[in-house]
């Protein structure tokens, strides 16, 4: 699939290439982004170049992560976000925010208008959110993002070789007045 560049009044979503490099390196510097996500740690330049080289247009090409680079209008890079294809209708998001743009909600517009493109333009159903537990600032975009967090997945997510607990959460189209593609029929408990 060819990568496509999504637009907010206050943001521009697009695949990072090799010219985004080094903003990619400077941003993962950051300990709370080595802490809390799967990026290696430390985080050298070969894992930038790899990574906005190879490793995110490769997700494009055969439509299985779709990498979305969160950039202020004026060009610098606020954050990142994959949708990773899951199954049958179902997508994970992960994101990033860099440090110098936390707090200003940027990361949250990006997932929402994310989410909507891949439930409008791909036909997936439900968008999961994995975050391990006591990642606040995750859970925090989560939910103002809309996801419903729907418990503790025990041993849920590796990070750096260690299996950890993690929060899960979903976002359904309906939760953006969107149509489904597959009726869905709630439990009643």
């Amino acid at each position: 699939m060819e990568p496509v560049t999504l637009t907010t009044d206050r943001l521009v979503l697009r695949a990072v290439g090799p010219a985004d490099t080094e903003a990619v390196y400077a941003a993962a510097q950051d300990p709370d982004i080595q802490r809390w996500t799967v990026v290696p740690s430390p985080y050298l330049p070969e894992h930038a170049s790899g990574f906005t080289g190879e490793l995110a247009p490769g997700g494009w090409a055969q439509g299985s992560v779709f990498t979305f680079g969160a950039f202020l209008t004026g060009g610098e890079l606020a954050g990142m976000l994959a949708l990773t294809m899951q199954s049958l209708g179902t997508a994970e998001v992960g994101f990033w925010a860099a440090k110098e743009h936390r707090g200003r909600g940027y990361v949250t517009e990006a997932t929402l208008t994310a989410c909507r493109w891949i439930f409008t333009e791909l036909g997936v159903d439900r968008v999961e959110w994995r975050a391990e537990v006591g990642n606040h600032a995750s859970r925090a975009v989560a939910e103002r993002a809309g996801f419903t967090v729907e418990g503790t997945l025990r041993s849920g997510l590796n990070n750096k070789g260690v299996r950890r607990d993690c929060w899960v959460g979903s976002l359904l189209p309906s939760d953006l007045g969107l149509p489904s593609t597959a009726p869905y029929l709630p439990a009643r408990v």
